[in-house]
C-alpha cells in the first residue's frame, strides 16, 4: 500500500471553504462530526479530481485536503451498496428477505444507531431505498433505524422537480414542490441538511454533541432532469463524442496518478457505435450535458454544506466522506417503462404530458421528459474499466472514495492517493472507530467490514486488508482474493482476471488456470453458504 502525495496547485484545483489555518495541524479530535455523502449512478472517472472534465470544484477541494482511494469497491446497484454502508454487512445478510422492500433484519444495528450510542446526533437527507415505499413509517424507515430526523424519498429513483414520495420523519412533504415552482430535489436535500445542522446548533444541551449527517443525493440517477442554466453551461462540451472523451479522461487519469500508464484502456463497448457513425449526435450531446449539469449542481450544493460548517467553526473537526453507489448506468430507458415513481403530467400547472423513453426527437432536461444517458456515455463515465452498473466487473463496482478531515489528517497525507483495497462494508467500522464508539456485534452474522481508520491516522501498516471480497446480486457474482478476481455476469461462465497485470479485465485466463478457478469458485460457494444467500 502506498499513499502518494499530489501537488494540487499544479493541476489547477481551487480550495473552496477549506482554508482554515488550524487545519495544518493534525489534532485527532476524539469525536469528530461526520458528513457522509453518497451520489447515485456515477462512473469512476466523472469527478474532476478522478480524471473527468465535469466541474466539481468542491469535491476537488475535499480531495486536495484529504485522501483519495483508488481501489475502493461497492456493490453493483444502488440498494445493495446502501445496505452495506448502513450495516457493515454484505447486502443480503442485512436485509430480512434479501431485498429493500422487506427492510433490515430486526436484529441488525445500523450505522446511525451505533453512532447514537457514541453520543451523536444523527440526521439524514436524501434517497433511502432500504424499505418499502408504501410504508413510510415502517420498521425500516430511516427515522425508525437510528436517524433523529430524516428527509427522504424511498423509491430508487425520483422526479427531480416533484418527487412522488417525499417525507420528513414519515410525514408527506408534497406541499413543498406544489408551493415552490423552483423546487429541485438536489437543492431540497441540501436545504434540509442545513436546517438539521442549524437546529442542532440551537438545541440546548445537545448542541455540544457531535453530529452524523448522511446526505444521499439522487444525482446523477435517471431521469435526466436539470435546470436550463446548468445545462446551458455544458453546451458544446461533448461535441467530440464519447470516443474522444474516453481517451482524454484516460490520459488525465494517468497524469493525476489515478491509474498507471501501463494500464490498457478497455475497448468501446460492443453496444456502442463509433461516434462518427452516431445518427443522433445533437440528442446524444444533450444527454451528456444534462448528466454533467446534475453533477455540477450536486457539487454546488456540497459547497453550501462546507461553507456552513466553516462559518460555524465546525469545519476543522468534521470528517467528510464521499462515495458513489455503483458504476455509471448504461440502461436505455424504454418508452413503455412506467412505475410508481413516474407521473403522467408535469406539476407546473400546465399539465404537459411527460413523455418517457430515450426518444431522439425529444431533448432531455425538463420535467416533461424521462430519459437516461445510455451505453455510450456510461462507457465513458466508467473509464478505463469495462461494463456498468448491474455488473460485478470493475466498471460496475469500483467507486471514488474521498475522505477529508481538515483538523484530523496529518499534513503529509493531504492530497494523497492510497491504493489500499477497501470495500463499502468497511466504512461503518471505520466511522465507529473515528467516533470512539463500540464495535458492533451484528446479528444474525458478525460484521463483515474492517476498519481502515489507521490509514487516516497515517499508520497504514496497521490496516489488515480483507483476505477475500465477495459479490452476489441478481444474475451476477464475483470473488476477489489478492490480485485474482473470478467474475460472472448474467449467469454466464466464470471469467478469471489477474488485476495486478490486467486491471481493466481484458484477458480472461479461465481456460489457462483451471485450478485457480476451482479454488476461487470454492471460496465463493462457501461464502454463499455461510451468508445463506442461496436461500433468500
Amino acid at each position: 500500500m502506498k499513499i502518494t502525495p499530489i501537488l494540487f496547485f499544479i493541476l489547477g484545483f481551487t480550495l473552496l471553504g477549506l482554508s482554515d489555518p488550524k487545519s495544518e495541524a493534525a489534532a485527532y479530535p476524539g469525536k469528530p462530526n461526520i458528513v457522509l455523502i453518497i451520489s447515485d449512478d456515477m462512473g469512476y472517472s466523472d469527478l474532476n479530481c478522478y480524471g473527468g472534465e465535469i466541474e466539481t470544484p468542491q469535491l476537488d477541494a475535499l480531495a486536495a485536503t484529504g485522501i483519495r482511494f483508488t481501489n475502493f469497491y461497492v456493490n453493483n446497484m444502488c440498494w445493495p451498496t446502501r445496505a452495506s454502508l448502513m450495516t457493515g454487512l454484505y447486502p443480503k445478510s442485512s436485509l430480512s428477505d434479501g431485498s429493500p422492500m422487506g427492510g433490515f433484519h430486526p436484529d441488525v444495528t445500523t450505522l446511525p444507531q451505533a453512532l447514537k450510542t457514541a453520543g451523536y446526533a444523527t440526521f439524514m437527507s436524501g434517497k433511502w431505498h432500504l424499505s418499502d415505499p408504501e410504508q413510510p413509517n415502517g420498521p425500516s424507515a430511516p427515522h425508525k433505524r437510528g436517524f433523529d430526523r430524516a428527509y427522504s424519498t424511498y423509491w430508487g429513483t425520483s422526479d427531480f422537480f416533484a418527487p412522488v414520495d417525499l417525507y420528513l420523519n414519515g410525514e408527506r412533504r408534497d406541499h413543498e414542490w406544489k408551493k415552490n415552482p423552483d423546487f429541485y430535489y438536489t437543492d431540497a436535500i441540501t436545504d434540509y441538511a442545513l436546517e438539521f445542522l442549524k437546529d442542532h446548533s440551537l438545541d440546548e444541551p445537545k448542541k455540544e454533541n457531535p453530529f452524523f449527517l448522511y446526505v444521499a443525493y439522487n444525482a446523477a440517477h435517471w431521469p435526466l432532469h436539470a435546470r436550463p442554466e446548468d445545462i446551458a453551461h455544458y453546451k458544446g462540451k461533448y461535441a467530440q463524442g464519447w470516443d474522444d472523451l474516453r481517451k482524454k479522461r484516460y490520459h488525465r487519469m494517468v497524469e493525476l496518478g489515478i491509474i498507471d500508464p501501463s494500464w490498457q484502456l478497455s475497448p468501446r463497448h460492443p453496444e456502442v457505435s463509433a461516434w462518427e457513425d452516431e445518427a443522433h449526435k445533437a440528442w446524444q450531446e444533450r444527454r451528456m450535458e444534462v448528466y454533467a449539469a446534475q453533477i455540477t449542481s450536486m457539487d454546488r450544493n456540497i459547497s453550501r454544506i462546507v461553507e456552513h460548517l466553516e462559518a460555524t467553526g465546525e469545519l476543522n473537526n468534521t470528517l467528510f466522506v464521499y462515495q458513489q453507489d455503483n458504476g455509471g448506468c448504461h440502461v436505455e430507458y424504454p418508452p413503455e417503462r412506467t412505475g410508481s415513481w413516474t407521473r403522467p403530467f408535469t406539476t407546473d400547472g400546465k399539465r404537459t404530458p411527460i413523455t418517457a423513453g430515450n426518444l431522439p426527437h425529444i431533448m432531455p432536461g425538463p420535467q416533461s421528459t424521462w430519459q437516461s444517458y445510455g451505453y455510450g456515455w456510461a462507457n465513458a463515465s466508467n473509464t478505463p474499466y469495462r461494463l456498468f452498473k448491474q455488473h460485478d466487473h470493475e466498471g460496475g463496482t469500483r467507486s471514488p472514495l474521498i475522505i477529508s478531515w481538515p483538523g484530523g489528517l496529518k499534513p503529509e497525507l493531504k492530497g494523497g492517493l492510497t491504493d489500499e483495497v477497501c470495500h463499502v462494508i468497511d466504512l461503518m467500522p471505520t466511522l465507529i472507530e473515528a467516533a470512539g464508539g463500540e464495535i458492533v456485534i451484528q446479528k444474525p452474522l458478525p460484521i463483515e467490514g474492517k476498519s481502515f481508520f489507521s490509514i487516516l491516522r497515517g499508520e497504514p501498516q496497521k490496516f489488515k486488508p480483507h483476505e477475500a471480497l465477495f459479490w452476489a446480486h441478481s444474475k451476477g457474482k464475483a470473488v476477489r482474493v489478492g490480485d485474482w478476481k473470478l467474475v460472472s455476469e448474467n449467469r454466464r461462465p466464470w471469467e478469471l482476471y489477474n488485476l495486478a497485470d490486467d486491471p481493466t479485465e481484458l484477458y480472461n485466463l479461465v481456460s489457462e488456470m483451471p485450478e485457480k478457478v476451482a479454488l476461487l469458485e470454492k471460496r465463493h460457494t462457501e461464502w454463499v453458504k455461510r451468508t445463506d444467500l442461496g436461500k433468500r
